[in-house]
C-alpha cells in the first residue's frame, strides 16, 4: 500500500536526510586511493550517531539469511550494489558507489553516489556520468499527477542512449517510517504507466547502470551483487518527495524551503 506523507511528516524527513547526507559528505572527504571501505564505514557510522541517527542498514534483514553487517554498502567496480564494506584499501582507477541509509526521529532517508579513486578510465567516467544524468532526468519527471512510468521512462532513456544497460534486478522504492515502501521504482519502463504520483509520496529514485548487457548476480555471502560478466556497474540515489510545487530532493544540499514546497494538505 502506497503511504502518503503529511506536511509535518516530509519536514522531519528532511532532517532525516541531512543527517544522512551530511554522513556522506563526510565519506566522500575521505575517499581516495589507500582508504579501505572499512574506514570509510566507520567515518559514516560516526557521522551518523553523532548527529542522532540510526545507521538504517547496519542488521538489516532483506532477503538474507545474514544481517548486513555494515552502515554502508560500499560496491567496489563491478558490484553493482549491496558490496560489504572490508579492508582491501580502494586503487588508483576503482570507482566505488557508495550507498548510505538514515533513520532520523522514525523516518528513513536513502543516497548513493558513485566515486572515481585516482585516474580512472573514460568509460568508467562516461558510466558515472551518465548514471547521474539518468538520476537526474528521472527526478525532473517527478511530478504531481505524473505517473511513475514517466519516471523510469526518463531514467532508461538516458542510459540508452549513452549505450549502458539498466540494471534489471534491483529497482527503488518508496520511503518513510519504513525503510522500504510501496511502490516499486523500476529504472526502465514505459512512460503513461504505473500509479499516479500523487503529493506526499516519497521515493528513493536509483539508477543503477552497467557498460555491457549483463545479469546481475548474488554471491555467497547474500548481499555482494556483481555483474555477471565482470562489466563496470555505477549506482546513484536521491530520496524525493512528490509535491504540488514538484519534486522535493531531500537528500540534496540545496533543496526549496520546505514551507515552499511541501505539499498543502
Amino acid at each position: 500500500m502506497i503511504q502518503l506523507k503529511r506536511r509535518a511528516e516530509l519536514e522531519v524527513m528532511a532532517e532525516a536526510a541531512r543527517v544522512n547526507r551530511e554522513a556522506l559528505d563526510a565519506v566522500a572527504a575521505a575517499v581516495a586511493p589507500g582508504v579501505t571501505t572499512a574506514e570509510l564505514n566507520g567515518i559514516a557510522e560516526d557521522a551518523i550517531l553523532s548527529r542522532g541517527g540510526r545507521p538504517a542498514f547496519k542488521g538489516y534483514q532483506g532477503a538474507s539469511a545474514t544481517p548486513f553487517p555494515g552502515t554502508l554498502c560500499t560496491s567496489v567496480n563491478e558490484v553493482v550494489v549491496h558490496g560489504i564494506p572490508d579492508e582491501r584499501p580502494l586503487a588508483d582507477g576503482d570507482i566505488v558507489s557508495i550507498d548510505i541509509g538514515t533513520f532520523f526521529r522514525g523516518f528513513a532517508a536513502d543516497q548513493a553516489r558513485t566515486f572515481a579513486i585516482g585516474d580512472v578510465s573514460e568509460e568508467a567516467r562516461r558510466l558515472i556520468a551518465a548514471t547521474e544524468r539518468s538520476l537526474e532526468a528521472g527526478i525532473a519527471a517527478a511530478q504531481a499527477g505524473n505517473r511513475l512510468g514517466d519516471v523510469s521512462a526518463a531514467i532508461q532513456g538516458v542510459v540508452e542512449a549513452e549505450g549502458f544497460w539498466v540494471v534489471r534486478e534491483f529497482v527503488g522504492h518508496g520511503i518513510g517510517r519504513a525503510f522500504h515502501e510501496d511502490p516499486e521504482v523500476p529504472n526502465l519502463g514505459r512512460a503513461g504507466t504505473g500509479p499516479v504520483l500523487r503529493p506526499g509520496l516519497v521515493l528513493a529514485i536509483e539508477p543503477m547502470v552497467t557498460t555491457r548487457s549483463t545479469r546481475v548476480i548474488v554471491l555467497d555471502d547474500g548481499w555482494t551483487a556483481p555483474t555477471a560478466d565482470g562489466s563496470l556497474a555505477a549506482h546513484v540515489e536521491h530520496t524525493v518527495a512528490i509535491t504540488e510545487d514538484g519534486p522535493w530532493v531531500l537528500t540534496a544540499k540545496d533543496r526549496v524551503p520546505a514551507s515552499a514546497a511541501a505539499p498543502r494538505r
